[in-house]
């Protein structure tokens, strides 16, 4: 329960912090945010804008731009190279979820839920952080029109 009070008090401050409104979709909250602008170009080079701006509801795993940074030299690169959008795609929608999953919602449970982009991820939300396969939430519940947003603080890569 502490977890939860912690991340939805994160969640408030990052809201605060960005004065975002619920009236914003997924991608105009990443924009708003300030943290995700490698997300954002990788989005828009994967031609996935309209995408998740569309009526949803997604749940998105959002990378920071320190976790496209702590990637390999080259990575994020190569993956918005136009010959290798088809990876890029897949990277992407690996860390969307269909529907709108709160933090509430996995509290104390282990989920596979299947991605978008056709994999499963592991959460783990027993212990007192939650971990979407080898990352860590950093801030939960950042709510937008058409889903909400979790951050996380590595780039998730689907085998």
């Amino acid at each position: 329960m502490r977890f939860l009070k912690t991340m939805t008090i994160a969640a408030a401050a990052v809201l605060m912090t960005v004065s975002v409104s619920k009236a914003q979709d997924i991608v105009d909250t990443a924009v708003a945010a300030d943290d995700f602008t490698t997300l954002v170009a990788a989005v828009e080079a994967a031609g996935l804008v309209e995408t998740l701006k569309g009526e949803g509801p997604f749940t998105v795993f959002a990378p920071t731009d320190a976790a496209f940074a702590a990637l390999p030299e080259g990575t994020v690169e190569n993956l918005l190279l136009p010959e290798n959008r088809d990876q890029l795609v897949a990277v992407l929608t690996y860390h969307v979820v269909p529907g709108r999953v709160m933090s509430s919602d996995l509290a104390g449970q282990q989920v596979s839920p299947e991605t978008v982009q056709g994999s499963t991820l592991m959460i783990d939300a027993t212990g007192s952080s939650v971990m979407v396969n080898t990352a860590t939430v950093v801030t939960a519940d950042v709510e937008a029109s058409n889903g909400v947003i979790h951050i996380i603080d590595t780039v998730l890569i689907p085998e």
